[in-house]
């Protein structure tokens, strides 16, 4: 997903690894795979990924990620890649 990216290094995405769970609800609801789960852990493996959807800590049960929506600007990502796949062009912007 590197081609639906706003700005890198700027996400709000907090993961605390002692308080996660392994569960894997993190991986599973996440559009732009930022999580993995290796030995009963969750990790992020592509922060710059991250457009604070918020879907993650939402859906976390040990309430270990924490994201505040804003940065990532999810509604711009996903009007570029609707934009994109329709043809369309973009009809707002980002912050």
């Amino acid at each position: 997903m590197t081609e639906y990216r706003y700005i890198n290094g700027v996400a709000t995405l907090k993961l605390d690894q002692d308080a996660c769970v392994g569960c894997g609800m993190c991986a599973t609801v996440c559009p732009h795979r930022v999580f993995a789960v290796s030995e009963r852990k969750a990790g992020i493996v592509d922060f710059d990924a991250c457009m604070e959807c918020g879907a993650c800590a939402r859906n976390c049960p040990a309430s270990a990620i924490a994201v505040r929506p804003g940065v990532g600007c999810a509604s711009y990502i996903m009007a570029v890649w609707l934009a994109r796949l329709t043809g369309n062009k973009v009809k707002t912007t980002c912050c």
